[in-house]
């Protein structure tokens, strides 16, 4: 039997105090313990840890410096592992040991308090909190088909390091979005103005209203040069 040194010690198997302290001290160093037993006897314990990939804590930061309020890690892991990994990488907050259906109570929790709350996630796990998260943000090159249903946007390479440039263009997408809607509108409204005190020929309305169909699109293409 292979399991955690938690889940052995609860079906019976005797733990040395030396093992308890050994996985006390892996777990303080991020690594996460396995735990092998036969009958009741306990035969060995080997720990394995994530490599972090170095992209991230860069990743993190620049999502601060775009006004990204408070980061938290939702996983499974034991919480001296997690709370290592989230120490390294400048995590702000950290949720550890949890299952499916407390990731998406967590998810509920940041949305009451924080009002818009994005979730990244590749796993089976994951799918139901990036589906009650307010955005959720799949992996395209490493998440499940569950993941990708269940997710609003997909960066269709695995790069978590792209995070960060697309908050950015969403933003300034919406940004768009606003100012072409205001040159639409406003152009509308003086046209209509015009027409009813008789202050512009047809020739006039239609240059006006065909100039801003240009003006709206040439900002819309301004995007392209986002980076």
């Amino acid at each position: 039997m292979i399991s955690s040194v938690r889940s052995l010690d609860e079906s019976g198997f005797q733990i040395p105090t030396a093992v308890s302290t050994q996985n006390e001290i892996f777990a303080a160093q991020g690594k996460t313990t396995l735990a092998v037993g036969f009958g009741q006897e306990l035969l060995g314990l080997f720990a394995v840890a994530d490599t972090i990939r170095p992209d991230i804590q860069p990743t993190i930061q620049e999502l601060k410096e775009l006004g990204i309020q408070h980061t938290v890690m939702l996983t499974g892991d034991n919480l001296r592992t997690a709370t290592y990994i989230g120490e390294q990488v400048g995590i702000d907050e950290v949720q550890a040991e949890l299952m499916p259906d407390d990731k998406v109570t967590a998810i509920n929790a940041l949305v009451s308090r924080f009002q818009e709350t994005g979730m990244v996630g590749d796993g089976v796990n994951d799918a139901p909190a990036l589906a009650n998260a307010t955005v959720g943000i799949a992996l395209g090159g490493a998440s499940t088909d569950v993941a990708l249903e269940s997710a609003d946007v997909v960066l269709m390479a695995d790069e978590l390091e792209k995070l960060p440039f697309a908050v950015g263009l969403g933003r300034a997408t919406r940004r768009m979005i606003s100012q072409n809607l205001a040159i639409a509108l406003g152009v509308i409204a003086i046209l209509m103005i015009a027409a009813i005190f008789g202050w512009a020929g047809l020739g006039f309305t239609v240059i006006l209203h065909e100039g801003s169909t240009i003006v709206v699109a040439l900002n819309a293409l301004r995007l392209l040069n986002y980076h």
